[in-house]
């Protein structure tokens, strides 16, 4: 009712007594710690680089101009509508000390702060990793934050526009490095974009100028589920007319070529990096034990080993028990983090944690998913894509969020193609100079016109 004046988020008084928990990432784990922490009589600080969080399984659809970058993006004080007893400082953390409780933090001013902690949950989550491919940091485009989205996203169009109007009989081909979900979703969803939008949008081209490729050094795609999905995926996927180069690694990136580790040399304007990710080297820098994989070391319970009262969850988390690198597994072992706090705080003892599987997905294209459920069933097709929507859509933090997304998709995906007009989210398509670099690159070219040879 208009005037009605809202409940206020204010916490007690006695708020600045209470144990501090300084929470570092604001992904899936970071922030379910701290909903689960919402009742407890302690104050929480969560600490990350970006004011938002990100829902990075469908950073594709962005990559791709089917959603917009607020769409899968929550902006982290709203939080605290939520959660009271929480608050949240931007900045970069540069290193913890366990001997005095504290962390540094640089917020670009003359000194870095520090904060006291009673507690601490490291769960700032891995960056991608080139695995020191040759090239690849200076010309393949990570795929792992919404930076990295809306950069291939430009980048897509731009290499568009300037192929399209080209004088010579150019084409566009776009690797995309590695078969896991992300890189079959971002293959399949560019598939759709050439079956039912490019020619549309560009009438002077046909679909034979959009390439699409995926390289995995396996023999097979989302080669963490059972062989019938595997083979579907494949099979779906060449159906849409998707080069597969399976079973060689990438052994070098260039501007306009990829090398493999045959010594065989492909083709490649668009590099997109799908292939794995790791520990940020800073971290080597935190005086925390880390594994053999650059990861906090952390026992059963996910207390970090040798240190009391700092806890690890996410994927930075190394645990004896291998857990996949998803969102749920992230959102299970950051409430169990919270929860040993408040063990803690009642003193109670440590319970090991446990990973329930919940099921995996991935999208292959328009109305068309694979699902894996705990129990074995496998769900494909139309009925895959429904049941992946659901829980994506669920998934999601925020109210305005689940609904933007599903509105989105639906429209994307429900209807018809014949009556589908394309109208891709786009965002500082700078063709000018993506041709100016193309020309530029003459000399390092190894494909294209006025190329190398």
């Amino acid at each position: 009712m208009f005037g009605t004046r809202r409940t206020s988020t204010t916490t007690p008084q006695d708020y600045a007594t209470s144990p501090h928990v300084v929470i570092v990432g604001g992904g899936f784990a970071g922030t379910n710690a701290a909903r689960a922490l919402k009742n407890a009589d302690v104050r929480i600080t969560l600490v990350d680089r970006n004011v938002f969080k990100t829902f990075q399984p469908l950073l594709y659809q962005v990559a791709t101009g089917g959603l917009n970058p607020g769409d899968v993006t929550l902006f982290l004080r709203s939080l605290v509508r939520e959660i009271p007893n929480l608050r949240v400082r931007q900045g970069e953390v540069l290193g913890v000390d366990p001997r005095t409780k504290t962390i540094t933090v640089e917020q670009g001013e003359d000194q870095p702060a520090t904060l006291d902690y009673d507690y601490l949950i490291i769960a700032n989550g891995l960056t991608t990793n080139f695995f020191g491919t040759t090239g690849a940091q200076e010309h393949a485009m990570p795929m792992y934050t919404r930076q990295h989205a809306t950069a291939i996203r430009d980048r897509i169009f731009a290499e568009l526009e300037r192929t399209n109007r080209s004088d010579h009989d150019d084409h566009l081909v776009i690797s995309v490095v590695g078969g896991g979900a992300t890189g079959v979703e971002i293959a399949g969803a560019l598939a759709d974009f050439r079956r039912d939008d490019l020619t549309v949008m560009y009438p002077e081209m046909s679909e034979e100028v959009l390439h699409i490729r995926v390289v995995q050094r396996g023999t097979d795609l989302l080669k963490h589920l059972d062989q019938e999905i595997r083979d579907y995926a494949a099979s779906e996927l060449r159906e849409r007319q998707v080069e597969l180069t399976m079973g060689q690694g990438v052994h070098e990136v260039g501007y306009d070529w990829v090398t493999l580790a045959d010594g065989t040399q492909l083709e490649s304007d668009i590099t997109i990096w799908a292939a794995g990710v790791g520990a940020d080297d800073q971290i080597k820098g935190w005086n925390l034990p880390l594994t053999e994989h650059g990861l906090v070391e952390v026992d059963e319970s996910l207390q970090v080993k040798g240190l009391t009262d700092v806890y690890a969850a996410g994927d930075i988390a190394g645990q004896v028990q291998q857990v996949p690198q998803q969102a749920q597994p992230a959102i299970q072992t950051g409430v169990h983090a919270a929860r040993m706090i408040l063990a803690d705080l009642q003193g109670k003892p440590h319970t090991a944690f446990n990973y329930r599987n919940l099921g995996e997905a991935a999208t292959i294209g328009r109305r068309d998913a694979v699902v894996s459920l705990p129990n074995g069933t496998n769900i494909t097709g139309t009925a895959g894509w429904l049941a992946w929507m659901t829980v994506h859509v669920a998934k999601l933090i925020g109210k305005r969020n689940r609904r933007a997304v599903a509105v989105n998709l639906f429209s994307l995906y429900a209807a018809r193609r014949a009556s589908h007009k394309p109208n891709p989210v786009t965002g500082d398509v700078d063709s000018i100079n993506a041709a100016r670099v193309f020309a530029e690159m003459a000399g390092t070219r190894r494909f294209g016109p006025g190329h190398r040879g």
